[in-house]
């Protein structure tokens, strides 16, 4: 037992006084005299013992009385367990991703959760809130009551790691009470490991009474026609009952296709077939759960010809025009003595066809066009250099040129999973009649091969960058060398690796994605770009590339939609940003992960248990009980005992 004011226990050398008075009667006694001796000697005896048991039950009262009113004012009590902790301050940390928008026994998660902090968090507590987005430092409830009631949800996974590196970077004198509060929603096990063992957080897991969900994950363009396009898009149902869903495609919210998504696996292909023209619009679908991902926004531009030359003789050169026709492509073959280099910054993919020496001043020029956007497509020749195509595809990436093999090779080994064949290939296809080439130079790169020879080694490798791809071959493309022109895949391989990414197909981009977007806009030095749409507008970090502008845009915008870039107040270009569909899953909860930690189901039972557990016993008030009944003893002793 410890005292808050110990120096009051000296007071106890008052006991003494009650003790001197009980000691030293002061009272005189006369005598009285009766007839009758014998009865009253008897009587006088029973009164001297009657008396004195009742003054040592008097002292024993009045000593115990004044004790523990000294004691009391010297305020005992009993140390709590963990009161080395008393000092710690309190962060939450509160997960407001689109998954908390699921419904559990009271309401949304993430509202009920709000609303708990709200009422059950004590006025006087100080804590520091971060969400997935927001930090609000050293604050109270009563501080952040409107913040917390306009909360909104959060384009932004949760990521625990993230946050609690944001705690740790905090700097203070005092150790560190953490709250979690999170659906558990895609939290893996990296997340959790690098936690502090001085600051173990609790865990407050809401749960979700229904974990269906339905969500548009993705939309491409799956055929193109003379007049029209056909549209797919990709849906995903995580519940295990099928139930038919709505499906509409609105074009600047009007209506224009609606159908019924009837599902007999847990992903379906919807497709639509739209007019060939601009589109900015979205697709959306109907269902009683997350609504975050009800809805993709897309965009489509008005078909742009893609600038193609290609540096080779003409005889080699004549398959490609025959690919690449003038409905769809500016082309022009060029040889290398014709070539004007102030031409190259205008195209949007150069093709090196079987050159013998590639110049430096080429070299130079193909580094900065590629870096610029520009795509490169290279085919080498047999007596080439491969020192000078070597020291070409050093700027570009781990790839190498090494000796000739004179094996003749089938083409056998498509690699479908390659962003060149996206929207290509319906199915996988094992049963055509595969190419061949009598020569190829044997390639050494850390790159994956989009086309595969039988023994596995690489014919086609993609380099891709954010906003350009660098595409080689392994062998000559001759007729003489190889039957490749008149395989069914030259053209779908010559047509993807030309398309540039500012003439992609269809635009709907991922918020938070760290990849770049091209535009084509002369932009004079400080001139920027801005995006807008009718809820706001912001400025992306750009990047002036000659006649074209890289755009990045991080954690922006913060709302899915439909935008328009502007140069100045024109308007040059339609782009639409969705929310990451990384939330979609409700059953990607994994509990036994948090089997280590403190879990509650409260944050008022987190808040009683560290209260009760640091603080110290307080037993003064006992004290005055004790001596109340001390009193009351000593009153009853003198009235009843006689």
């Amino acid at each position: 037992m410890h005292f808050k004011h110990p120096e009051i226990l000296y007071f106890l050398f008052l006991l003494i006084v009650p003790i001197l008075v009980h000691l030293f009667q002061l009272r005189r006694f006369k005598k009285e005299y009766f007839t009758n001796v014998r009865f009253l000697k008897a009587l006088s005896i029973q009164t001297r013992k009657s008396s004195k048991i009742k003054k040592w039950l008097l002292l024993a009262c009045r000593l115990l009385l004044l004790t523990c009113i000294v004691i009391a004012f010297a305020q005992p009590f009993f140390e709590s367990e963990d009161s080395k902790n008393s000092s710690n301050e309190m962060y939450i940390i509160l997960d407001n991703s689109f998954s908390m928008q699921a419904k559990g026994k009271k309401g949304e998660l993430l509202k009920r959760a709000v609303q708990e902090l709200l009422e059950e968090t004590p006025e006087n507590a100080s804590f520091s809130l971060l969400t997935n987005t927001d930090t609000y430092w050293a604050t109270d409830i009563k501080t952040i009551r409107n913040e917390l009631q306009n909360l909104k949800y959060s384009a932004v996974p949760f990521q625990l790691d993230n946050i609690l590196a944001k705690v740790k970077a905090h700097k203070s004198a005092f150790k560190k009470d953490i709250v979690v509060i999170t659906d558990a929603v895609g939290l893996k096990s990296n997340q959790l490991k690098n936690i502090e063992t001085d600051n173990v957080p609790y865990f407050i897991i809401p749960k979700a009474e229904q974990k269906n969900n339905t969500s548009i994950d993705s939309v491409f363009i799956r055929q193109t026609l003379d007049d029209f396009y056909e549209l797919s898009i990709n849906t995903t149902n995580y519940s295990e009952d099928f139930k038919p869903i709505s499906m509409a495609l609105y074009n600047q919210n009007k209506l224009i296709a609606k159908t019924i998504i009837n599902f007999k696996n847990k992903k379906e292909t919807i497709n639509f077939t739209i007019p060939k023209q601009a589109f900015h619009g979205h697709v959306s679908i109907e269902d009683n759960d997350l609504a975050y991902d009800n809805k993709l926004f897309f965009s489509i531009s008005n078909s742009k010809k893609n600038n193609i030359i290609s540096i080779g003789t003409p005889e080699k050169n004549n398959f490609l025009s025959r690919i690449y026709t003038s409905d769809e492509f500016n082309y022009s073959s060029f040889t290398l003595n014709s070539l004007d280099y102030n031409s190259i910054d205008k195209q949007d993919a150069i093709i090196l066809n079987e050159l013998d020496e590639i110049p430096q001043a080429l070299q130079t020029t193909l580094k900065a066009f590629v870096k610029k956007g520009g795509n490169l497509i290279i085919i080498p020749s047999e007596t080439e250099s491969v020192s000078s195509l070597n020291a070409l595809l050093n700027q570009f990436g781990s790839i190498k040129f090494e000796s000739v093999e004179l094996n003749e090779k089938q083409i056998t080994k498509i690699n479908f999973s390659h962003p060149l064949f996206a929207g290509v290939f319906e199915n996988k296809t094992n049963n055509f009649q595969y190419p061949k080439v009598k020569k190829d130079f044997t390639i050494s790169s850390s790159s994956p091969a989009i086309l595969n020879f039988e023994d596995d080694s690489p014919f086609l490798i993609g380099l891709r960058n954010t906003i350009s791809s660098v595409y080689v071959f392994s062998a000559p493309l001759n007729a003489i060398n190889s039957n490749f022109q008149q395989s069914p895949l030259i053209v779908p391989v010559f047509y993807k690796m030309a398309l540039s990414k500012l003439n992609n197909g269809v635009n709907s981009t991922i918020i938070g994605n760290s990849t770049s977007y091209l535009v084509s806009a002369n932009l004079a030095k400080d001139e920027v770009l801005t995006v807008k749409n009718q809820d706001g507008n912001f400025t992306p970090v750009q990047q002036l590339l000659n006649n074209k502008v890289q755009l990045f845009f991080n954690d922006y915008p913060e709302k899915a939609g439909n935008y328009t870039i502007y140069d100045s107040q024109k308007p040059i270009e339609n782009i639409s940003f969705n929310y990451p569909r990384t939330e979609s899953n409700l059953d990607q909860v994994n509990e036994n992960i948090l089997s280590d930690y403190k879990t509650s189901d409260s944050i008022s039972t987190i808040f009683d248990t560290l209260q009760s557990s640091r603080s110290n016993n307080q037993i003064w008030k006992w004290f005055i009980i004790f001596a109340l009944l001390f009193l009351a003893l000593e009153m009853a002793i003198i009235k009843f005992v006689k």
